[in-house]
C-alpha cells in the first residue's frame, strides 16, 4: 500500500518521545538533586560497560540546537519528561527555580517554534530522597505524586495542556522492584506488589490532580504492550501465554477501567489485597482522555513448570531464530495491530495514542551519513498495521516515534540506538539518520 500522511486523517497527532534521564545529563547542574538512576547507574556491572547517563546527549545544554532539528524535520509534536528531581531535588519540599527555569525556556522555545508540548510527569526517575523513605514500596508515594503534579500545573499548565501520568507503570515496577534490574534495584514479590498497587494509585491520582487544576487539559497515561502468542496450541502453553498477557497487558489497564486486578489468571496478584485500603478499589478508576500505548514486539510464551509465580517463560526471537533489533526483539510489525485491537476491544476504552514505537539498529556513519534502512522499513511497515486497526474502526489517534536523538537506554546503556538522529556521545555531534530524513519528507 502506498503510505501516506493524509491517510490517517488531519486530526492525528504525530510527534517523537524522549525521556529526561535519558536525554538530558547536567546531573549535577542546576540544583538538581539525585535521582535513582544517577544512584543506580554507580554500582558496579548493573549497567552495560558501566555506562551512566551523567551527560547522555547533554540535551540540558543543546537543548535550542535539538529543538530546531526538531523543527527542521517537521516534528509538531514533542513528548518529553519532567525530571522530578531536577524541580524538586528532594522529591518534596524546597522547589529548585534553575529546574523550573529550565523546562519553562524548553516549553516557550518549542512553543516559539510551533512545536506542541506533550508532558510525561514521570518516566522513571524517581528522587533519590524518597526512594530513601521506600519508593514505590510506600504507600505515601501517592501523596508525594499528587504535590509533584499540583507544582508542575501550576508552573507549565498556562502553555501545556497535553499530559501523560506515568510511563510504563508494568515495566519499572517489575524491572526496578521485582528482578532489580533497573533502578533502584529491589528484589521480590512483596515489593513488585506493593510497587504496583501503589503506582496504580497513583497514576489515577495525578490525573485526578491535572483535571482539577486544569479543567481542559488532555489527560492520559501510558502503558507497555506486547502481543503475546502461546509457543504451540497446546493447553499448557495457551495458558501460559494468557498469563503472560495478564502481567504484562493487563495489570494497569483493568484496574483504572474498574475491571480489578487479573487476579482469576494470575493466583498470585490476590497477594496484592495486603496493600489494598477502603476505597482503594474505586480510587484506582478513572477516566482518561486518551490511553498511551508503546509497543515494539510480539513475545511467544511456553508452559514452564519451574517458573515460579507463571510457570511460562518466553521464547527468545535468537532461539526462534527470527529477524531482531539490536535489543534482540523480534522484527513484527504486526504486534501493534494486535495490540491496538486488544485495547480498543475493552468496553468504555478512551482514544489510544501510540506514545512509543521504534527500532534499535547498529547504526554506522559513512562519509558523514547514516543510512537506516532497516528502520524506514519497521516505521513504514508498523504504520500500515496502524492503518489497519483505522480502518477496523478502531479509535487511534496520534503516533510517537521512540525516539529523537539515540540516548542512554537504561541497563543497556548506549549500545542500542534507537534514535531518527545519530549522536557521537564523545563530541556531541548530531546527524540526522536516513530515517529522520523519511519521517520529515513523510510529515511535510
Amino acid at each position: 500500500m502506498l503510505l501516506t500522511k493524509d491517510a490517517f486523517g488531519e486530526d492525528f497527532t504525530w510527534g517523537v518521545s524522549t525521556a529526561a534521564y535519558q536525554i538530558e545529563g547536567a546531573h549535577n547542574q542546576g540544583g538538581k538533586g539525585h535521582s535513582i538512576w544517577d544512584i543506580f547507574v554507580k554500582k558496579k556491572n548493573k549497567i552495560f560497560q558501566n555506562q551512566h547517563g551523567d551527560t547522555a546527549c547533554d540535551f540540558y545544554n543543546r537543548y535550542t540546537q535539538d529543538l530546531y532539528l526538531m523543527y527542521s524535520l517537521n516534528i509538531p509534536n514533542y513528548r518529553f519528561s519532567i525530571s522530578w528531581s531536577r524541580i524538586l531535588p528532594n522529591g518534596i519540599g524546597e522547589v529548585s527555580e534553575d529546574g523550573i527555569d529550565f523546562y519553562n525556556r524548553l516549553i516557550d522555545f518549542s512553543l516559539e517554534l510551533g512545536i506542541t508540548p506533550w508532558v510525561t510527569l514521570y518516566h522513571w526517575d524517581l528522587p533519590d530522597a524518597l526512594e530513601k523513605k521506600g519508593g514505590w514500596v510506600n504507600r505515601d508515594i501517592k501523596e508525594w505524586f499528587g504535590n509533584y503534579v499540583s507544582l508542575c500545573v501550576a508552573y507549565f499548565g498556562d502553555r501545556v495542556k497535553n499530559w501523560m501520568v506515568l510511563n510504563e507503570p508494568m515495566v519499572f515496577s517489575a524491572a526496578g522492584y521485582f528482578f532489580g534490574v533497573h533502578a533502584p534495584g529491589r528484589k521480590g514479590l512483596d515489593n513488585f506488589l506493593a510497587a504496583t498497587h501503589h503506582a496504580a494509585l497513583t497514576q489515577t491520582q495525578g490525573a485526578r490532580v491535572i483535571k482539577s487544576m486544569q479543567k481542559d487539559s488532555n489527560v492520559g497515561t501510558t502503558f507497555s504492550c506486547s502481543h503475546i502468542e502461546p509457543f504451540r496450541m497446546k493447553e499448557k502453553d495457551i495458558l501460559a501465554a494468557r498469563r503472560v498477557d495478564a502481567l504484562l497487558n493487563r495489570l494497569f489497564i483493568e484496574p483504572l477501567l474498574g475491571l480489578g486486578y487479573p487476579t482469576a489468571d494470575i493466583k498470585t496478584l490476590n497477594r496484592i489485597e495486603k496493600y489494598m485500603k477502603q476505597n482503594d478499589e474505586k480510587d484506582l478508576i478513572f477516566n482518561m482522555d486518551f490511553i498511551g500505548v508503546q509497543n515494539y514486539t510480539r513475545e511467544i510464551i511456553r508452559h514452564a513448570t519451574f517458573v515460579p509465580f507463571l510457570q511460562a517463560k518466553i521464547v527468545s526471537a535468537k532461539e526462534r531464530k527470527v529477524e531482531m533489533t539490536a535489543m534482540n526483539w523480534e522484527v513484527y510489525p504486526e504486534s501493534m495491530y494486535h495490540v491496538l485491537r486488544k485495547f480498543s476491544a475493552y468496553p468504555n476504552m478512551p482514544p489510544l495514542i501510540i506514545t512509543e514505537n521504534g527500532a534499535a539498529f547498529p547504526d554506522q556513519v559513512e562519509n558523514n551519513q547514516v543510512d537506516d534502512p532497516q528502520r524506514i522499513k519497521y516505521l513504514q511497515h508498523t504504520l500500515e498495521q496502524v492503518i489497519r486497526a483505522k480502518q477496523e474502526g478502531v479509535k487511534v489517534n496520534g503516533y510517537f516515534v521512540w525516539t529523537f536523538l539515540d540516548n542512554f537506554e537504561w541497563a543497556e546503556g548506549y549500545h542500542p540506538r534507537f534514535g531518527l538522529v545519530y549522536v557521537d556521545f564523545q563530541t556531541q555531534k548530531r546527524i540526522v539518520k536516513s530515517s529522520g530524513h523519511w519521517y520529515a519528507n513523510f510529515l511535510k
